[in-house]
């Protein structure tokens, strides 16, 4: 299997743009948040459940990628006869996500 993920420099529409960096955003503001927590010696749990809360909304903007990506690109790939290829990048991918 091709590893395409430096090669591929694919663009592509995103139909949910403006929600996903609203959601990218209030990350960035909880990562400078632990950052500040670990600056300023708070209680370690805390730190770790701002972490957790952090990761859980990674994860709902990888699934939103996910989703429409699969609902787009995916769709079109396989209308276009490429299905096979892009599954298998669409695979690879969600195997990296899980690790």
């Amino acid at each position: 299997m091709k590893d395409h993920s430096h090669t591929n420099h694919k663009n592509t529409e995103q139909p949910n743009k403006q929600q996903l960096l609203n959601r990218l955003k209030r990350i960035e503001g909880q990562v400078r948040g632990i950052h500040n927590m670990v600056e300023n010696d708070r209680y370690c749990v805390d730190i770790l459940n701002q972490i957790a809360a952090i990761q859980s909304a990674m994860n709902k903007v990888s699934l939103a990628l996910v989703e429409d990506h699969t609902n787009h690109c995916v769709a079109n790939a396989i209308k276009n006869g490429e299905g096979e290829e892009s599954i298998e990048e669409l695979m690879e991918v969600i195997k990296r996500m899980i690790k």
